[in-house]
């Protein structure tokens, strides 16, 4: 027979309870901010009213009458407001993943090869690190702008890769398909979900009988196939629009500007220093018994890297890379000094024009928060996907 469940407890409402006081010190804290924020929001008001200042949201749906230099979408000077923040918003998010992959690849290369056999490579690495992160990362935007500016050639002499790619100081421009890059992205989308099958069928075999299988060209060859499959279905569109040198500059194809080049490559240089440092401390919190071990069972380097020494050390790596992924972002709000158009220099634009400075500094403040609450949501849900399970 089964026994009967114990009784639940009840809370016990009493000042000597430290449950009860526990809950009323909450709730007195969140009256105090609440009170504190209608304050402050009251008497900015109040303030504003009495110097004639205009307040409110109702300036997003104006004509912006300014025009932005690079654009995700389509956008003219007589849109909004409203939409010109949408453009440096895009602006802005674009450096910002962009960024987290690239800093990502570098960073972990560099922090594994803090640990290579060849010191001339280790060398390199740690002077790289050295380097990179104890220089202010305005300093470096300032480096790289120049660099672009004044050593790459004018447009009408662009560096050019086979006649398809071009570097000069308009930018580096290259090929953009036209046509079917729809079905090429969808039948990349049904790949990552072959993918993700496969990987999870590979870690059912290597937990059953010890055998890995390959987890890095299998799954480039499945996203590849099904992107050409997408292709081909479509009926094999073989539309692009090509970059072509003109007297005096490179028309065509797809441009990326001198300053989102310096604002990606200034940000991807600087942090991966620090995500190489936090790669480098992640493995050396790895016990040297379990590298031992490895080589006990006959695991060559790049094994005991791959399967024993990095899903151990992404515990300890995690937490301080996400640090780091936001740090990236925020720091994309230094492109003004440069003249990309993100959302800091557009609204810097709109409160010059329309003088709604506390609207607009609230808004550069909702898109940031927004982007890194989002970025550490995802990474603490991979933090717990990673962790090891205490039984």
């Amino acid at each position: 027979m089964k026994s009967p469940a114990p009784p639940t407890p009840k809370r016990q409402w009493s000042l000597n309870s430290r449950a009860t006081r526990g809950l009323l010190f909450q709730l007195v804290a969140l009256v105090l901010i609440a009170l504190g924020i209608w304050f402050l929001a009251h008497n900015t008001q109040r303030n504003m009213e009495a110097r004639g200042i205009q307040s409110g949201f109702d300036f997003l749906g104006s004509a912006a009458g300014f025009d932005i230099g690079e654009t995700m979408i389509a956008y003219d000077p007589s849109e909004s407001y409203g939409k010109a923040i949408w453009v440096g918003v895009l602006n802005t998010l674009k450096v910002a993943a962009l960024g987290i992959v690239f800093t990502t690849i570098l960073g972990v290369l560099l922090g594994v090869g803090r640990f290579s056999r060849n010191a001339l490579v280790r060398g390199i690495c740690y002077g790289y690190v050295e380097t990179f992160r104890n220089v202010p990362i305005l300093l470096q935007l300032l480096m790289w702008y120049l660099v672009f500016i004044e050593i790459l050639p004018p447009s009408n002499e662009a560096w050019n890769l086979s006649g398809l790619f071009f570097l000069s100081k308009g930018g580096f421009s290259f090929p953009y398909p036209t046509a079917g890059l729809g079905p090429v992205i969808a039948g990349a989308a049904v790949g990552l979900v072959g993918v993700w099958l496969w990987l999870r069928h590979v870690q059912k075999r290597f937990e059953a009988t010890g055998r890995d299988g390959d987890r890095l060209w299998t799954p480039l060859v499945i996203v590849a196939a099904c992107a050409v499959g997408g292709w081909l279905v479509s009926g094999a569109p073989m539309q692009w629009n090509l970059p072509e040198q003109l007297a005096f500059m490179v028309d065509g194809g797809v441009a990326a500007t001198p300053e989102f080049l310096t604002i990606l490559v200034g940000l991807v240089m600087y942090t991966s220093a620090f995500v190489a440092e936090v790669v480098r401390s992640g493995i050396q919190s790895v016990s040297r018994g379990q590298d031992e071990a490895a080589a006990a069972l006959g695991l060559n380097p790049r094994q005991k890297m791959k399967l024993v020494v990095l899903p151990q050390a992404m515990r300890v790596i995690v937490p301080p890379l996400t640090n780091q992924y936001l740090n990236l972002t925020k720091n994309s709000s230094l492109a003004v000094a440069i003249g990309y158009p993100d959302v800091v220099s557009i609204a810097n634009t709109t409160i010059n024009q329309s003088g709604r400075a506390v609207e607009c500094i609230a808004i550069i403040m909702l898109v940031y928060l927004t982007t890194s609450l989002s970025t550490s949501l995802l990474m603490n849900w991979y933090n717990q996907r990673v962790a090891i399970k205490e039984r």
